[in-house]
């Protein structure tokens, strides 16, 4: 009586770690596919980048510094191998670009060029593809961390080695500044 009792309990242990595991590998997988579409956006943005500092070294062509600047954060970001590495990277470019905005702001006719507008308008585009794809990767990163740190699963997922993964948070700098407000 016992024995038919224990192996059914034993067997339920056993369909419900096969269950977590398989849940396991599922994140695991989407949270590599994710991280694919960040890295598709990541490269559409850099294959723009030449072509707007081009543009905008067309008007300000002393302005050598910047795009230097500009050329080395990208080709940084494009070696970044890990997430953490990206980040930081990305930080870096995204302070690039907005010094190199921030010349185009000083040339009016460069601000009026229909080919650097037509750039700016798809940089942004790409940053707003950019969010999305992050949105999902970190999505899919906290729900593997939260079923690899929560009790019973945490023991299948120590067991054959899933790690946590890290999320994808980029900083601009431009937010955490204070808002300036003027009274005239």
């Amino acid at each position: 009586m016992v024995a038919p009792i224990l192996g059914a309990l034993l067997l339920l242990l056993v369909l419900y770690a096969i269950g977590i595991y398989n849940k396991l590998v599922k994140l695991k997988n989407l949270v590599a596919e994710a991280w694919s579409g960040i890295d598709v956006q990541l490269k559409k943005r850099y294959d723009l980048i030449p072509n707007l500092v081009e543009t905008v070294k067309g008007y300000a062509a002393h302005e050598k510094e910047t795009f230097e600047s500009v050329t080395r954060a990208r080709t940084a970001a494009q070696q970044a191998t890990t997430v953490e590495g990206h980040q930081a990277a990305e930080k870096q470019l995204s302070g690039a670009l907005m010094n190199l905005f921030a010349v185009a702001e000083r040339y009016p006719e460069l601000k009026a060029n229909t080919n650097f507008l037509e750039l700016q308008g798809a940089l942004a585009q790409i940053e707003g593809d950019i969010e999305k794809a992050r949105r999902y990767y970190n999505g899919n990163v906290r729900e593997q961390n939260t079923l690899i740190e929560s009790f019973p699963s945490n023991l299948i997922a120590n067991a054959f080695g899933f790690v946590r993964s890290v999320f994808f948070e980029l900083e601009n700098p431009a937010e955490k500044q204070a808002p300036q407000v003027k009274f005239s």
